[in-house]
Formats: structure tokens, C-alpha cells, sequence
């Protein structure tokens, strides 16, 4: 039931703010009385009130366990509490109790997803089938992360990747880690190369594979989107998984290829590198081959490799593996 305050002129109820924080209209109609007049006492705060002392006592007790109102003292009897320092303690008081039930909350929902798992094991999965439907089922997903997102990125790409970039970017902004896993052969792609760097400007954490196995979104550990399908020629089909065996499996399967994927760094900023220098080293660091480095630079295989035995005479590398470790030392990569 609603709690509510009475309009006097009209005699007719309105909703009381003080009902989110626990205080009946009565109660609140006391705590004014006792403001206005301190001194009147139970029976006079009764007057005041239209009510009888009996319920303006119970009132009271429950004022002073509301932290309203201060017990008596040598000086004098009840007195009420600055309402400025009261009522901010009622909001912490309620925002904490909040808190404490949404987490009471999510364990419960635990329990009872199993509970449905149990009677109807289907409800494990969700079909999404169609662009527009993925969409959908993503933009949820990245809305409904609270610590992090774990991505798998490779070819081929059958949607257009702004929508993604864009959720990707508002999950960085709320402070939620996200890992991705990019596969060096998508990386041979300029779009996707620089929404990879892109990423890792905004704070994602990216690592490199010579290949990935497959797409994959996790979400918190629990939920998971990934693909039915391996082509374009399959049309947009997906499914997600909810929290399971199948989405602690996949969660496995991320942190084993995370330990074996090298890093996808940003190039210092110093001067010991010339920008085009700076490029060379974050497209070798992808695990990216001569071809395609050679392709997103502009140049052909022999001044590629011109230059990168240039950057191995500078840092006294004996080869290619020696020029990435030191290359990571000095933070280039």
C-alpha cells in the first residue's frame, strides 16, 4: 500500500516523497509538528496531529528508529533531528538496503534460471536470425555488462561493424574491462585494422592470433552470442547462450587462447620513431605477413623488408623475434 500525504485546501491524498524512504504520512505530519512546536510534548504534538498520544507515542518510536528524532536527554525531552543530516541518512540507509536486494536479487535469478534449465533444458538457448535481430540481442547484452566482455574477431564479416564499435566504446566509457582476441588474418583488412587500433585507444585490452576459431561475444562469464553461421552465403543466423556449462566452457576457451594471443599495442609516442616507423611496428606486432604489411603501408616487399632490417640494425636484433621483444621494451609495440 502507497503511503500518502493529505492536500488540506482540497482534502484530497497526494503522493508523500517521504514514502521512498520509509515514513508514513502520519508520521511525516508528526515529525512537522515536532519541528514547529518542540517544546508542546506528546500531548500537545496529539493536538496538533488530530491523533490520540497512544498512537503519536508508537510514531515517535518509530521517528527515533528512523533517526528523525533524538532521545530524550537531561535537558529537556524528545527534540527532532536536523532535517538536512536526517533524511540524507534515510536515502544512504535505503540506497544501501537497495543495493543488498539487487544482489539478493541476482542470486536468486541464478537459482531460478537453473530451475528452468532443469525443467525445459531448450531455454538454454535463443535463436536470433536476421541482421536486425543480432542487432538487437548485442546492443542488450553490451547494456547489460557489469564487469566484462570478451570478444573473438575474424572473418568474414557479414554486418556492418559500426553498430558494434559504438556499443564497444559506450562499455569502455562505463568503466567495463573489455578483451579482444583479433584474428592476424582479419587484420589484413584496413577497416578492421584500424577499428582494432581504434579500440585499443578507448581502452580495450587486444590481443593477436594467426587465427581464431570463431566469433564469439561472452558477457560477465554467463551469457554468451555467437555465430550458426560461416558465410554470407548462410545469411545473419546466431544464437545466444545463457548462463551455463556451454558459456563457462567458452569462457575457458577465451582466457586459453588470451595466454597463447600476443598483444596489439599502441606505438610509443617518442621521437625514436618516424610515423610510418611507428605503423611498421604495430602491423608486425599484429603477426600480420610481409604482403599485407606491404599492402597497408604502400610499398613493395623490398622496401618492406629494407626497412624492417633497418629497425633490426637499430635495436641490434639478430631477427624478427628479437626485434619484437626489444621493439616491446622500449614500448613501441
Amino acid at each position: 500500500m502507497v503511503d500518502t500525504a493529505y492536500d488540506r485546501a482540497g482534502q484530497t491524498p497526494s503522493a508523500s516523497p517521504w514514502a521512498a524512504v520509509g515514513v508514513s504520512a502520519f508520521d511525516e505530519m508528526l515529525y512537522q509538528a515536532v519541528l514547529n512546536q518542540p517544546d508542546a510534548g506528546v500531548v500537545g504534538w496529539a493536538l496538533l496531529t488530530g491523533a490520540s498520544p497512544a498512537r503519536v507515542r508508537e510514531a515517535c518510536d518509530r521517528l527515533l528508529s528512523l533517526g528523525l528524532l533524538q532521545p530524550p536527554d537531561s535537558m529537556g525531552g524528545l527534540r527532532a533531528v536536523d532535517p538536512r543530516v536526517a533524511i540524507r541518512a534515510l536515502i544512504r540507509r535505503r540506497e544501501t538496503e537497495s543495493e543488498l536486494l539487487a544482489a539478493t536479487a541476482e542470486e536468486m535469478a541464478t537459482a531460478y534460471e537453473a530451475g528452468l534449465l532443469r525443467e525445459e533444458p531448450s531455454r538454454l538457448v535463443e535463436v536470433a536470425s536476421g541482421e536486425g535481430a543480432i542487432a538487437a540481442r548485442l546492443e542488450e547484452m553490451y547494456a547489460r555488462a557489469e564487469h566484462q566482455v570478451c570478444l573473438f574477431d575474424t572473418p568474414p564479416y557479414l554486418a556492418p561493424a559500426a553498430p558494434q564499435v559504438d556499443l564497444q566504446a559506450d562499455l569502455l566509457s562505463r568503466g567495463i574491462v573489455s578483451r579482444g582476441i583479433y584474428a592476424a588474418t582479419g587484420l589484413e583488412d584496413p577497416k578492421v585494422l584500424s577499428r582494432a587500433f581504434r579500440m585499443v585507444e578507448l581502452g580495450e585490452q587486444a590481443r593477436v592470433l594467426p587465427s581464431v576459431p570463431l566469433k564469439l561475444l561472452v558477457v560477465d562469464g554467463c551469457r554468451a552470442l555467437l555465430p550458426l553461421t560461416a558465410s554470407a552465403a548462410g545469411g545473419y543466423c546466431a544464437v545466444v547462450v545463457w548462463h551455463s556449462a556451454v558459456t563457462e566452457a567458452l569462457q575457458k576457451l577465451f582466457e586459453l587462447a588470451w595466454q597463447q594471443a600476443t598483444p596489439l599495442g599502441q606505438a610509443a609516442d617518442g621521437g625514436e620513431l618516424s610515423e610510418s616507423e611507428r605503423t611498421l611496428t604495430r602491423l608486425l606486432a599484429a603477426g600480420m605477413k610481409d604482403e599485407a604489411v606491404a599492402r597497408h603501408l604502400g610499398v613493395s616487399l623490398r622496401t618492406l623488408r629494407r626497412r624492417v632490417s633497418e629497425l633490426q640494425e637499430r635495436l641490434g636484433a639478430a631477427s624478427r623475434f628479437q626485434l619484437g621483444v626489444r621493439a616491446s621494451q622500449r614500448g613501441w609495440v
